[in-house]
């Protein structure tokens, strides 16, 4: 019963694929094997220890009593139980067989009635537990326990998130500035090529085509005239630097949040 109570907590606090459970954990060496109910993962890699097997005959035997007497001895019987409980799970010490674990163990109740008859029973029962590493907790304890470490899982997803996004906005800058000094240098050779074609025009309309234009006053022409070429006057657009500057200074305020909206590069007129 308390493990499946146990299991519900988890489930309910949205914590299931956080914890491990006594089918999958397995603490120490062969000759001193433990196997705890729950392993409860926690962010930065630490880990806490819950366990579920406290025994509970000696509160049921309380419900059953046939007067008062008996049942104050039921109870006396029942927080016994739980003390040595609490000392067998101290002699365990789950938390030397894990790495970045807290030096206690959560001692998992499931039921508040339980908690409240051993210490109806035994009030200083809590304070030597917590002497002895060990947490006593019910399903109300538990589960805002769980929601904590759930809450600690939300904002390390968050962090990270932020980091990726941190990085693939760094990568993109990298890539973009690269791509507007391959835009610079595209831009350039434009130009050059257009500086080229247009020294061959001239040279073509100064020095090939007047005398190309002469087979025909001795009637050899091939029947085509020959092409009138224009000069490009159109050069490449090109990214001023200061527009340059610019875009980066608006991306970066993007990649922090400061700005909502992604910039853009324009080219220079």
């Amino acid at each position: 019963w308390g493990q499946m109570q146990l299991r519900n907590v988890v489930e309910l606090a949205g914590m299931v694929r956080h914890c491990d459970f006594a089918e999958q954990s397995k603490l120490g060496s062969e000759d001193a094997l433990l196997r705890p109910d729950v392993v409860v993962r926690m962010p930065g890699g630490k880990h806490v220890v819950v366990d579920a097997k406290a025994p509970l005959q000696g509160v049921l035997d309380a419900y059953q009593a046939r007067d008062e007497q008996e049942r104050e001895r039921h109870l006396r019987d029942h927080a016994r139980l739980l003390r040595k409980h609490v000392k067998a799970l101290t002699d365990k010490a789950y938390w030397a067989g894990l790495d970045s674990a807290p030096d206690f163990v959560v001692m998992f109740l499931p039921g508040e009635h339980l908690y409240g008859a051993a210490l109806e029973a035994d009030p200083s029962l809590i304070e030597d537990a917590m002497s002895r590493r060990v947490l006593i907790a019910t399903p109300t304890t538990l589960l805002a326990m769980l929601r904590a470490v759930s809450y600690g899982w939300q904002q390390e997803r968050v962090a990270e998130s932020a980091q990726a996004i941190s990085e693939l906005g760094r990568e993109l800058h990298a890539r973009l500035a690269k791509l507007s000094s391959l835009v610079a240098t595209v831009g350039t050779r434009l130009n050059s090529t257009v500086r080229a074609y247009n020294e061959m025009v001239g040279s073509y309309e100064a020095r090939v085509l007047p005398g190309a234009r002469r087979f025909s006053d001795h009637g050899v022409a091939a029947g085509r005239e020959l092409a009138e070429l224009e000069q490009v006057t159109t050069s490449a657009r090109r990214v001023h630097p200061a527009e340059r500057e610019r875009f980066q200074e608006e991306l970066e305020l993007y990649e922090t949040g400061i700005e909502t909206t992604r910039p853009r590069l324009r080219a220079a007129e």
